[in-house]
């Protein structure tokens, strides 16, 4: 039988940590807003979502002596009272609502509401991370352009499935139809040329294939309702392509004023042409460098594109996350154990990773077909435990050498696949001898 407790005795408490905390129930309609009832003798109030009601309702938190905010994030709702409690210097938390539960019974909107006050009273929520303003500014710019260039690659789709309709197998002899040589004759075909032989000779001399060959592919059966759907897809393509510039010139403007006034554009460059033959129209490098203090592109799998990415995504102040270990948490690349009565139940990586652990996964990809270090370790990895393991793991160890590299300058030099091989190596020979040891035998080495 358990020990009785005296009547004396009374059951701890939680602490209030933020007395003067508020919670909100974000909707798309309205918002209902919970505050101490010691502040008001309304406690539970409903605002709705236009502008002059936000700002209705950020006078009254204010009037009131709300110091902190919790929200669930849900949706893109929050974002307008997020920016407007902000601005009026309200400490907001943003909280997932995976780690703030409803209360259990009757779910309402002011149930939610009181219970994330509640919850924010006793610092039991955590703020989800939001880079600051300029960060955040920038990393829209690049959201819009990835969007962008996914609609874009549907209409290049329909240009390859007009041009296919006519048997114009341009694809096959061309590397890229939206290139140089791929543009001139999908331009001259709507301007009314037919002739294969003339159609060839706007070859750039830098394709691989020869004017025969062209000519060859270009000998199509031309269709009036095959043109129309070519000329309205190439004039789809060409519009997204002018709007993705303007979402690059937006990003460029602003990494320059984020550089600070000491950057210097270097001008044109003799590498530039790969950086825009990838996507870009202008070449991201310097300015990258002159952001982070670091060179980024060190790091093996990281290009321009994917270092802008978790620069906009991240930002560059590692301090956020107290270790590396904490950040590849965030990022969603490491296990997330489920452990009850002293049994793993579960190891996997958490499902949804962020779009910044995506752009590391990305990067791992190619990396298992490299003369690297993480290339062996992938596929050392990849033998054992399979390829998608493989490539989580390797998408981890290359976000701690990101982490590492930004917040104590570390400069990654590379120690080649050999390298890793021969300490794979040694590591292994050193475990074979302490089993051997603790068996009683002793490790010969075969001559």
């Amino acid at each position: 039988m358990g020990e009785p407790i005296s009547a004396g005795k009374r059951r701890a408490r939680l602490k209030v940590i933020n007395p003067r905390s508020a919670g909100i129930d974000v909707g798309s309609r309205f918002h209902v807003v919970a505050v101490p009832v010691e502040l008001d003798p309304n406690p539970v109030r409903k605002f709705s979502s236009f502008t002059k009601d936000l700002i209705a309702l950020a006078e009254w938190l204010l009037a009131v002596g709300i110091s902190t905010i919790a929200m669930e994030s849900t949706g893109i709702y929050w974002v307008p009272l997020y920016e407007i409690l902000s601005g009026k210097g309200i400490d907001v938390f943003l909280v997932n609502a995976r780690h703030a539960k409803n209360v259990p019974g009757r779910k309402t909107d002011i149930n939610d509401a009181q219970w994330l006050q509640q919850l924010h009273s006793y610092g039991l929520v955590r703020a989800s991370f939001r880079p600051d303003q300029k960060i955040t500014e920038l990393r829209s710019y690049l959201r819009q352009r990835d969007q962008l260039v996914r609609y874009r690659s549907s209409h290049q789709q329909h240009i390859q499935k007009a041009l296919m309709l006519m048997n114009l197998q341009l694809h096959h002899v061309v590397r890229d139809i939206s290139g140089l040589t791929g543009r001139r004759i999908i331009d001259a075909i709507l301007s009314g040329e037919r002739d294969p032989e003339r159609l060839a000779s706007l070859r750039d001399r830098r394709c691989k294939e020869s004017a025969a060959t062209i000519a060859a592919a270009l000998e199509g059966n031309y269709q009036d309702d095959h043109l129309f759907s070519l000329k309205i897809a190439v004039e789809l393509f060409d519009t997204y392509s002018e709007k993705i510039r303007a979402c690059e010139l937006a990003a460029q403007s602003l990494m320059t004023e984020l550089a600070g006034s000491d950057y210097q554009d270097p001008g044109s460059q003799p590498g530039d042409w790969k950086i825009c033959g990838h996507g870009f129209a202008f070449n991201p490098t310097h300015l990258i460098q002159a952001l982070s203090g670091h060179n980024l592109l060190r790091l093996p799998g990281l290009g321009p594109t994917t270092v802008l990415t978790l620069i906009s995504e991240c930002g560059l102040d590692m301090k956020r996350w107290p270790s590396a270990q904490h950040f590849v948490s965030w990022l969603g690349l490491s296990p997330q154990n489920r452990i009850s009565g002293g049994k793993v139940l579960s190891s996997r990586t958490r499902q949804g990773t962020t779009r910044a652990g995506s752009a590391f996964w990305m990067a791992a990809v190619p990396l298992g077909r490299t003369n690297t270090a993480l290339g062996a370790f992938q596929r050392r990895l990849a033998a054992r435990a399979g390829k998608s393991k493989a490539l989580i793991a390797t998408a981890r160890k290359l976000a701690i050498l990101y982490y590492k590299t930004l917040r104590d300058g570390l400069v990654y030099q590379d120690p080649s696949a050999a390298a890793y091989q021969e300490e794979s190596r040694d590591r292994q020979i050193r475990g074979l001898q302490r089993r051997a040891i603790a068996l009683g035998f002793q490790l010969v080495a075969s001559a």
